[in-house]
């Protein structure tokens, strides 16, 4: 979100810039519409219609990484990296939007037809996430993923084309409805504007993720990914309605080309020109930019060499945005990991970033610059640069989290090995022999780690060869027949998701049992119940046969996994839980989600010294006429940004999460090492200057040829009046001649 307020900042006097541009060209009179408090009435519906338009993207956005995780079933790395390849098409298609805008269709209805694109997109992800359209067997498990993996790609394809689309059109679009003499209102509506783009991030964000914790279905109750996408898509009609309602009243200007286009030609048309006069008999020029003279005027190549110099500046900028982006990817993940409560501490944590934007930015601005600025001068480009510093800190303290986290997460078997708890379920003190270990066993013990097999021997002396699959993990529980035997069980191999709890119940009373918790049911299909997932709390589970009932009370935390041990000796009645045994297999989750503020905090920070700044930067550097073109390359860097997470996301094979942090944190103090260097060489100039310089240009060269062809017209004149003296003279020479 607080990228988006960098954005807007910048359509803001992007759009203020154009819009006096084109006063003083084309002074062709507005239609005037209808006013209230001095404004035109039209410009309300156009920023209820971008309300409604934020609420609906970023309130799917909240979501989609873990509606890739639990929904469509793909692991962390592949589901970042469709993330970040949708947010990278989101950024890559303003440029599309702009150009089809400006040089064929015009604002209104590009924005009218990409806005329709935009919500048939949101329906069709909508639907996409209702697993009963292809849940025939009913047991809440979508029978046909392809089609539904197939129809979220079609729909997040339809929002990236129409959300990218119409970014650079609605905030251009509200600043064409003003007449000449209403700045201030202009101003005004943007401040308005922008207003609105916050409030609909910052509800959608802190809505969705608890529309989300919401069950709902036909057969089975699971997580409501279809309520929240569903809202957002209905935000979305609302968004296409309002704006079109207001259709009558909006005054609508012309396509007049697009400056995009534009320097694209005379760029291309320089590098092509420069081609063909390669060799060495031609005179070589300034910049390679004046190769265009031939057939662009030079305030226009001026104006190209000025904007190329700061595009210059934006080449490292992309390893930024790789790592901001990363908030709604693997931190999401890594919140997942922690304790919490994730439904409610994921809308929480997203709100936070917006939520100290609103705060950091009057802090910055009013506070800490002028402060830094008595100590040294505080340039816009030096900030940038602590900018990403503060972005690659953000980084290490989320590699020190994670390396936290992973010391309470469980010790995982390798590839190549396998590990075994055993658990006695007979009523007496038992000694056993794993291979060389001898193990004394009263109740249950740890996990032990062997190499594809073992040898188990028994009380009564008999050998038993245990073969178990690699990477796994196993419960193998001793139990009395006419002699001791054993039953081998799988276990849970990864922490459970969503902080959620795995439950399940070894049946040693010998008898079939009907065990209940929160309205789930264990299926035993042995002795052992398959695992259900449980949430925190205080939690009642009830135990019944045919006659008799006991309810079992425990705690539980964040991320465990617990096997309920009913045991031989059980009995119904009033004391009936104390003979029930809990085993822990897996520790909670004890690693708070409040740390991540930490980071969350200086990603905030480097992002407002960042963005904001420089944004600042590339206007006050950028020629009046090419603050479009900037736009366009400061977007391009967003987009780039999250295509460099895929690219590093799969080129480095790293097993710990941490080391990749620490990769990414890396590379960006590397980037901001080039950075600082190119900065440093950087020579600031201002645009209105250079520009003043050749419109006092440009009337000398006009008189100068003027008064270069006037000579020559003269003496045309004179020459042609000459030859009439001459041809006169020389018939009343030859008349005299006749005469005589």
């Amino acid at each position: 979100m607080c990228l988006l307020f960098s954005q807007r900042i910048w359509d803001l006097r992007s759009t203020q810039s154009t819009a006096a541009m084109a006063v003083e060209k084309i002074k062709k009179p507005k239609k005037r519409s209808a006013t209230i408090f001095g404004y035109p009435l039209s410009i309300f519906f156009i920023v209820v219609n971008e309300f409604c338009e934020r609420f609906s993207y970023y309130g799917m956005r909240a979501v989609l990484v873990l509606y890739f995780k639990y929904f469509l079933k793909w692991d962390e790395d592949f589901a970042t990296t469709i993330y970040h390849t949708f947010v990278a098409l989101c950024y890559l298609t303003p440029i599309l939007g702009a150009i089809v805008a400006d040089s064929w269709l015009g604002k209104f209805k590009t924005i009218v037809y990409l806005s329709i694109v935009y919500t048939v997109g949101q329906v069709v992800m909508a639907i996409s996430a209702i697993q009963d359209i292809t849940d025939t067997n009913k047991d809440g498990t979508p029978d046909n993923m392809t089609l539904h993996v197939a129809l979220s790609m079609l729909g997040l394809f339809l929002i990236a084309l129409g959300t990218g689309g119409i970014k650079p059109c609605v905030a251009a679009f509200g600043g064409d409805q003003f007449e000449d003499h209403q700045e201030k209102q202009r101003s005004t509506f943007f401040s308005i504007f922008y207003l609105s783009i916050n409030a609909g991030s910052l509800i959608s964000t802190l809505i969705t993720p608890i529309l989300r914790a919401q069950t709902c279905g036909i057969h089975i109750q699971q997580e409501c990914y279809p309520l929240a996408f569903g809202v957002p898509a209905a935000l979305m009609v609302v968004a296409l309605i309002v704006f079109i309602v207001g259709s009558p009243m909006y005054i609508r200007n012309p396509p007049q080309g697009n400056i995009i286009v534009k320097v694209c030609k005379c760029i291309g048309f320089a590098v092509k020109n420069r081609f063909r006069h390669r060799s060495s008999q031609y005179p070589k020029r300034d910049h390679w930019m004046d190769w265009a003279e031939e057939k662009y005027d030079k305030l226009l190549i001026a104006q190209v060499k000025m904007a190329l110099k700061v595009l210059f500046l934006y080449i490292p900028l992309p390893m930024f945005w790789a790592l901001f982006d990363q908030q709604g990817s693997r931190w999401t993940f890594q919140a997942t990991t922690m304790n919490g409560n994730f439904a409610t501490s994921l809308s929480s944590h997203q709100t936070v970033n917006p939520i100290l934007i609103l705060i950091l930015v009057p802090v910055m601005d009013t506070l800490i610059y002028p402060l830094i600025a008595k100590c040294f001068n505080f340039t816009p480009l030096r900030r940038i640069t602590v900018g990403m510093f503060l972005a690659a800190l953000a980084f290490v303290a989320a590699a020190l989290l994670q390396i936290q986290i992973d010391k309470t997460l469980p010790d995982f078997p390798s590839s190549t090995e396998s590990q075994v708890k055993f658990i006695n379920m007979v009523n007496r003190d038992l000694q056993i022999q794993a291979d060389n270990k001898t193990i004394s066993l009263k109740g249950f013990g740890d996990y032990l780690t062997f190499h594809n097999q073992f040898t188990l021997v028994l009380e009564s002396g008999q050998q038993n060869t245990i073969n178990l699959a690699n990477g796994t993990r196993n419960t193998i529980a001793i139990i009395q027949g006419s002699k001791l035997g054993f039953e081998k069980f799988d276990d849970m191999t990864s922490k459970p998701e969503k902080g959620e709890n795995a439950i399940r119940v070894l049946n040693g009373f010998g008898s079939d049992l009907n065990v209940t918790v929160r309205d789930k049911v264990f299926n035993f299909t042995s002795n052992m119940s398959e695992y259900l997932s449980v949430s925190h709390g205080k939690a009642e589970f009830m135990i019944k046969d045919n006659r008799e009932s006991c309810v079992y009370t425990q705690e539980l935390g964040f991320g465990s996994s617990y096997t309920l041990i009913i045991p031989s000796t059980f009995t119904f009645g009033e004391m009936c839980s104390e003979n029930i045994k809990a085993v822990m297999d897996m520790k909670p989750n004890s690693v708070h989600m409040a740390w991540q503020i930490i980071q969350y905090f200086l990603m905030t920070t480097g992002e407002v010294v960042f963005s904001v700044t420089g944004l600042e930067f590339s206007y006050s550097q950028a020629p009046s006429n090419m603050k479009s073109v900037l736009q366009a390359g400061w977007l391009l860097t967003v987009a780039v940004g999250n295509i460099i997470v895929l690219i590093v996301a799969e080129a480095a094979t790293l097993n710990d999460q941490w080391a990749e942090y620490i990769l990414f944190a890396s590379l960006l103090v590397l980037v901001c090492i080039i950075f600082a260097i190119m900065a440093y060489f950087y020579t600031y100039t201002d645009p209105t200057k250079i520009e003043a310089q050749f419109d006092e240009m440009e009337p000398e060269e006009k008189e100068k040829r003027k008064n270069f062809d006037m000579p020559r017209k003269g003496s045309a004149e004179s020459h042609k009046e000459d030859r009439r003296s001459s041809d006169s003279s020389s018939d009343d020479e030859c008349t005299k001649q006749t005469k005589i």
